[in-house]
């Protein structure tokens, strides 16, 4: 069945962007959740529809539990029942952790891991009555590994994995899964952000030599919200070029 409902938070650029775009391909309305760019947002709208696909721009700040409930009330009216859910929305706030403000720990576990429980608490109950669900979070090799420079992100991402391993665990038995993706070094914003001496030091450590696509972290989404990936739950699946090993 591929009229199932997607909402990607944070889906208006970069690996949310290429997650939207993939599931709408394979047939799916989605709900493109964006925090302030509604340009963004709007363009990846237009482009779903183009390719005769259905989809909606919804604005929530999805760390806000008030925003989530509403977010999901509109999505329901609009599109329908979620049956898929993309936790990506993230943001980094580095500093090393001598130096970390507690506003900075905040907005990142905020942002990143509670966003998470509040999207998936949501769309459980939905999920529970139709007796199938999938429910994805987007992690990093960070949460894996951890980063220097990085502990309020690499926390919650690492937080996101517990999170994805309890879920599958709590609903299995009812035909919802939950998992993660793990993304190493892909080409988005957050990553043009790095110092070209960060990029080129990086490169020898990824066993393909080179950074991956958003398009190729979208296809490993698109696989774990599939039919095919029924029996697959509780995992992280790594999406790093061999960074990781």
């Amino acid at each position: 069945m591929l009229d199932r409902v997607a909402l990607v938070t944070g889906a208006s650029r970069g690996i949310g962007r290429a997650i939207a775009l993939h599931l709408a391909a394979a047939g799916h309305p989605v709900a493109v959740n964006y925090r302030s760019r509604s340009d963004a947002a709007d363009e990846v709208v237009a482009t779903i529809s183009a390719g005769g696909g259905r989809a909606t721009a919804v604005a929530a700040d999805v760390g806000d539990a008030d925003a989530v409930t509403e977010m999901v009330d509109e999505i329901g009216e609009t599109l329908g029942s979620i049956s898929i859910l993309v936790n990506n929305a993230g943001i980094t706030d580095d500093d090393l952790l001598l130096r970390m403000k507690p506003g900075a720990w905040d907005r990142v576990i905020q942002t990143n891991l509670s966003s998470a429980y509040l999207c998936s608490r949501a769309v459980l109950r939905g999920m529970l009555k139709a007796r199938w669900g999938r429910i994805i979070n987007i992690t990093s090799v960070s949460g894996l590994s951890g980063n220097p420079g990085q502990a309020n992100y690499a926390a919650a991402k690492a937080g996101l994995v517990g999170l994805t391993k309890s879920v599958a665990k709590e609903v299995g038995s009812r035909g919802i899964t939950a998992n993660a993706v793990a993304p190493g070094f892909i080409e988005t914003d957050m990553t043009d952000q790095l110092g070209e001496a960060v990029r080129e030091s990086a490169l020898p450590a990824i066993a393909v030599g080179r950074f991956g696509t958003p398009e190729e972290v979208a296809s490993a989404v698109g696989y774990l919200a599939s039919e095919a990936a029924g029996y697959v739950t509780g995992q992280v699946l790594v999406v790093d070029g061999g960074l990781a090993f």
